[in-house]
């Protein structure tokens, strides 16, 4: 946090604090979370994860675009991203490798919190990491339930 910008003005905390996953933790504890993020910046078309490689941690787009596509179909984007949306979260939870290719649709500005300070954070303030985790295994149930209904559509549908 720079020197003489309290949580509740700092603009990234404001945006972080309306992401799901962080909605239910105070200024205080969004800030020692933010403490943990990586910022990264990204220009058009640049790739921020391919299928294939080790999955380290999420993203939390903070301004721009991301698409999220399966590299055979480059042209089919799975899901859009703008400001306050996140993605690549199943990389906190294992080491799996990733299942679909995430590139910047224009400049773009995101923070990473990788699996290791996730960790470290479930070890030394549980109760900060705890809600995040709660939020998480809801948007993971959430997903997987609208994939199965999606399977189970493109079933009936042929």
């Amino acid at each position: 946090m720079l020197f003489g910008t309290t949580p509740t003005r700092n603009p990234r905390l404001q945006l972080l604090k309306n992401v799901v996953l962080f909605k239910d933790l105070s200024m205080r504890d969004l800030a020692m979370v933010d403490s943990l993020m990586h910022a990264r910046k990204y220009i058009a078309e640049e790739v921020i994860f391919d299928e294939g490689e080790e999955g380290q941690g999420l993203f939390v787009v903070l301004s721009g675009r991301v698409k999220i596509t399966l590299p055979a179909k480059v042209d089919t984007v799975l899901i859009d991203l703008g400001p306050g949306a996140f993605f690549g979260e199943v990389a906190l939870l294992d080491q799996s490798v990733r299942t679909a290719q995430a590139r910047a649709i224009e400049d773009t500005q995101i923070v990473a919190l990788f699996r290791a300070d996730f960790y470290s954070l479930l070890k030394t303030h549980a109760a900060i990491a705890s809600p995040i985790s709660f939020q998480l295994a809801k948007v993971l149930a959430a997903r997987l339930r609208q994939a199965v209904l999606n399977t189970s559509r493109h079933h009936e549908a042929g």
